[in-house]
């Protein structure tokens, strides 16, 4: 059996479970097509396996694909996520009754070692930040003014950039200092944001965005050369050369923002839930991840500077 060839029962069963995933648990398109690459991988082992109904898969089928992305050389990361994909893809089909017991319930994933993501002092973000404020002038033009904005809010907020791009003007509430985000599987949240990076976005919408508005923008906050509501890949970019002409700063995108974001709150005595929250982390074991990289930063500082470390 070919990967992208099922037969007709497996392919129904697996569109009707794609539609779950848009419909019911209202997934992006880019999760639900991983969803659907996995899934087709499970099922091609499982042709080659013999079996060709959901009946007859059992643990052991299971961990005899697991095996073989080992074999295969797929990260651990990937494995994890394929033994998700598995077991809530087994957990659906047992309770829309497709079969009568889940064989993906004792389905354990592969340990997978949390890095630590790499992050900027304070002081650099600062740098970062008053380096691009001065390509404002008539030079940069309305262009540079958005690019400050943009590296305001990102740092200011920790909202991801798929989040930034959909603002819209409502979204923004300069007497409470908050922004409406719309972030994964459509939920909404209210973050935070400072005075400085109001101040950014007033000033790329007084002077800035009037230069770029056409028929096409919208409503839309961030605008790209043509009028447009801006593109990720845009924003990304941004970050990324404001990153790399500021000097002992880490070349990362605008998700290397939000971990400095989180980092920086964390040190400056915020707690893990409200961090959580700001970030739209649907799992605090996410967030956590933090405390590691404040934890790692504080114990070097111990080793550097106290007499008996």
């Amino acid at each position: 059996m070919a990967e992208t060839e099922l037969p007709p029962e497996l392919e129904a069963l697996l569109s009707s479970y794609l539609r779950h995933l848009r419909g019911q648990r209202n997934l992006a398109e880019h999760t639900v097509r991983a969803y659907r690459t996995d899934l087709l991988n499970l099922f091609t082992h499982l042709g080659r396996l013999g079996i060709d109904s959901l009946d007859s898969v059992d643990l052991r089928a299971l961990r005899s694909w697991l095996a073989k992305q080992h074999t295969l050389g797929q990260a651990r990361t990937t494995l994890q996520r394929r033994a998700a994909a598995a077991r809530v893809f087994f957990a659906w089909a047992r309770e829309t009754g497709q079969i009568a017991t889940d064989p993906a319930a004792n389905l354990r994933s592969p340990k997978v070692s949390r890095i630590l993501p790499p992050t900027l002092e304070a002081a650099t973000a600062a740098q970062m930040l008053n380096a691009a404020a001065a390509t404002m002038g008539e030079p940069g033009g309305p262009i540079a003014v958005r690019d400050v904005a943009i590296l305001e809010v990102l740092y200011a907020t920790g909202i991801r950039v798929s989040e930034l791009c959909g603002l819209d003007m409502a979204d923004l509430d300069r007497e409470r200092q908050v922004i409406r985000v719309l972030g994964k599987g459509s939920k909404e949240r209210t973050v935070p944001v400072g005075a400085p990076a109001v101040r950014a976005v007033d000033v790329w919408l007084e002077k800035g965005r009037p230069q770029l508005v056409t028929g096409e923008s919208g409503h839309a906050i961030f605008l790209g050369e043509r009028g447009k509501r801006i593109d990720p890949r845009v924003a990304r970019r941004v970050v990324h050369r404001s990153l790399q002409m500021t000097p002992g700063a880490p070349d990362f995108g605008p998700h290397g923002l939000r971990h400095a974001m989180a980092t920086h709150l964390l040190e400056g005595g915020a707690d893990l839930r409200s961090v959580q929250e700001m970030l739209g982390h649907a799992s605090l074991a996410t967030t956590q991840i933090y405390t590691h990289v404040t934890n790692e930063r504080l114990r070097s500082a111990f080793e550097q500077a106290h007499p008996r470390a």
